[in-house]
């Protein structure tokens, strides 16, 4: 049976074009899905279990969107909710579609699906020989698990697909696939798997797969052969290019495309215009496999406090790799003596910000800035060892000179004081996959009703 799906956004919280979300909802799709985040902006997410994106801002989008669903009278799906899909960030978006249900005057049906794993369920699997790491994948052993603040398992498609079977107007779903939350109907509906998750993967972003990528909204139709994808905003275009490009879009592959429950592969895919604005896809092909989930989990690296200093004298732009490298070597020496800390309990590095500050020794196309900002990141411990290194780093990072025999520079402090305690840093502790014999055995479902006003 074929299978409408509209994409509103590549993710809850970027924006999309209200007037083509409406022509959207105007072609009767039979269920609107949206991302709600990713790990793009690094493990804080996840280490906090905290949202990235503003309250405000989601609350006003998915308004939009609940009213939108009220509409079509299909069902809503939000995959990864609150940026990384913990348990406490589906509570929170629940809390919002609750406070949204009574100003809208709402009756609704909502299914949470809870992604987040107990240590001693992974402590389990490890034991078994059931988890597997990917590559690259940090060492794992039992004793890393409790260290982690929170640890979250990928859905795919067979969860949304149970979440969908309790009847529910809205599904905030934990931590999927990107893909999981769009191939969940077409595959429940017996369309085409290879087509499904293909047509899932352009989808996940939205317009992006168009030739206008900021515009968001995107209408998916599946079927017993392939997909069909058309962006929604007025001007925009999907053609063979932008929508065979996109399988390179996060992915090692751009061929396959492995999700819980198999891979897809796109090597025979055949890319047809159909007008100016419209493009079938067909010749996918998905290989089941072993039933594995993604394991993502996150912890406290340390204490972090930063500082930021801007070079302008020409002399010390010029030779800022090697001032850098003389003061990082005097303090070195200076934390050693005045601090008594060794190399190996903290750590200090310095960022050149108009140089190499995003790829460091990678970065192949160096100019001649007139000034660089010099950016230190310490991390240790604890908070209050990487403050007192911020400080006592502070005046040298201000006056310290390039050569032994000259007189003291003066840089320039942005703000003061130069340096921010920027408290726990947080950074990601699993690449791992773990084996399955129940799609549902490492997931929860709860479902509620939620009355009008």
């Amino acid at each position: 049976m074929p299978t409408r799906v509209l994409v509103p956004s590549g993710v809850l919280g970027l924006g999309f074009d209200p007037v083509a979300l409406a022509r959207g909802v105007a072609f009767r799709p039979d269920i609107i899905a949206i991302d709600g985040g990713s790990t793009d902006s690094g493990p804080f997410s996840l280490g906090t279990g905290t949202s990235k994106y503003a309250r405000a801002v989601t609350r006003s989008e998915w308004r939009q969107l609940m009213r939108a669903r009220a509409e079509a009278g299909v069902p809503l799906v939000i995959g990864t909710a609150g940026t990384c899909g913990t348990d406490s960030t589906v509570d929170w978006m629940h809390e919002i579609t609750v406070e949204l249900a009574a100003e809208l005057g709402q009756r609704l049906r909502i299914a949470r699906l809870y992604s987040s794993q107990p240590p001693s369920r992974l402590a389990g699997a490890l034991s078994a020989g059931r988890l597997h790491p990917l590559t690259p994948a940090p060492a794992l052993t039992e004793a890393d698990l409790p260290q982690m603040t929170h640890i979250v398992a990928l859905a795919g498609a067979e969860q949304i697909q149970a979440a969908l079977a309790t009847g529910a107007d809205i599904v905030i779903a934990g931590r999927t696939t990107d893909t999981g939350i769009i191939a969940a109907l077409p595959l429940q509906r017996g369309d085409h798997p290879g087509a499904a998750w293909h047509g899932a993967k352009i989808a996940e972003c939205g317009a992006l797969c168009s030739t206008n990528p900021t515009s968001g909204v995107i209408l998916v139709d599946f079927d017993d052969t392939g997909f069909e994808v058309e962006p929604m905003a007025e001007g925009a275009a999907c053609t063979p290019h932008s929508v065979s490009a996109h399988m390179l879009y996060e992915n090692a592959d751009p061929f396959i495309l492995h999700e819980p429950g198999g891979y897809l592969d796109v090597t025979g895919a055949s890319y047809q215009a159909l007008g100016p604005r419209r493009v079938r896809v067909t010749g996918s092909v998905w290989h089941p496999a072993p039933y594995q989930v993604k394991l993502e989990g996150a912890r406290v690296a340390g204490f972090q406090t930063s500082i930021l200093a801007i070079l302008r004298d020409p002399r010390y732009v010029t030779h800022a790799e090697d001032w850098i490298a003389r003061l990082q070597a005097f303090l070195a020496e200076t934390i050693a003596h005045r601090m008594g800390l060794s190399a190996g309990s903290y750590a200090l590095d310095f960022r050149l910000i108009g140089l190499d500050a995003c790829l460091g020794p990678l970065e192949n196309r160096r100019g001649s800035p007139v000034e660089l900002g010099v950016l230190g990141l310490i991390t240790a411990e604890s908070a209050e060892v990487a403050a007192e290194i911020g400080k006592l780093i502070n005046p040298f990072v201000l006056h310290y000179p390039l050569a032994a025999d000259e007189e003291l520079p003066t840089f320039a402090f942005p703000y003061s004081p130069a340096q921010s305690d920027r408290g726990a840093a947080y950074e990601f502790a699993l690449n791992h996959v773990m084996d399955m014999d129940d799609p549902m055995e490492a997931f929860r479902l709860e479902v509620s009703d939620v009355a009008a006003g």
